[in-house]
């Protein structure tokens, strides 16, 4: 966790495939540990082509079946099916001239927003943002989820007031 922490977590995400990618893990955690989500990182990856949206968006009952019999992730028929849909927004989204990441950091300003470095389950821009997001359909996108996707994201920067990634 803190090779994860020193790393990655809080560091600008403005790769769109990346920052997807990092909504659909935080989807899986909901209710779950992040450790739990990321030692299975690698294995999401490789039963989730990479997270490629392209792919993903193809998949079929068939597909399901097999990430439902997949033991390295979280077995779960809603959150598979919502990254299924959310691969299919993604796309719809950069085929309507919109990029993923520059619309996401375009609703917090453009640049990372500093927080108060504490724990908070919720801000008025993650209720925002998971607003905005669900009406565009995407699924586990709740102002929890949210939250903690801006801050490993980087786009709210939440370290310790001590900490060297302030």
């Amino acid at each position: 966790m803190a090779a994860y922490h020193d790393d990655e977590w809080g560091i600008p995400v403005r790769d769109s495939r990346a920052l997807w990618e990092l909504l659909m893990l935080e989807g899986f955690q909901a209710g779950l540990s992040w450790r739990t989500i990321l030692h299975r990182r690698a294995a999401f990856r490789a039963a989730f082509d990479n997270f490629d949206p392209e792919k993903i968006a193809r998949y079929t009952a068939h597909d399901i079946t097999r990430l439902l019999a997949n033991p390295g992730i979280i077995r779960s028929r809603a959150k598979i099916e919502s990254t299924i849909n959310g691969a299919k927004l993604y796309l719809a989204m950069r085929q309507q001239g919109e990029d993923f990441a520059p619309f996401i950091w375009s609703l917090a300003g453009g640049k990372t927003i500093l927080g108060e470095g504490i724990a908070t389950a919720t801000t008025p821009l993650s209720i925002f943002i998971s607003a905005t997001l669900k009406k565009r359909g995407i699924k586990y996108a709740g102002p929890v989820i949210v939250q903690a996707w801006l801050q490993a994201a980087g786009i709210i920067n939440d370290h310790a007031a001590t900490c060297f990634r302030r």
